[in-house]
């Protein structure tokens, strides 16, 4: 079996890790109704993107 050879020290560990956050979601007001909204999407609110009706939305 494969055994490490030396023990792996806690800062190098962490500088490992340093990158395993997650990164809080980007999101962005609608222009047509305000809601918040993931950017290059329509917004699942009002069905809008980029200033015209993309989905219709049955209220």
């Amino acid at each position: 079996m494969a055994v490490p050879k030396q023990r792996t020290a806690k800062s190098r560990r962490d500088r490992r890790r340093s990158h395993h956050a997650l990164k809080a979601k980007n999101i962005v007001q609608c222009s047509n109704c305000g809601e918040m909204r993931l950017p290059h999407r329509v917004c699942p609110n009002c069905g809008h993107y980029k200033g015209r009706e993309v989905v219709e939305i049955e209220e």
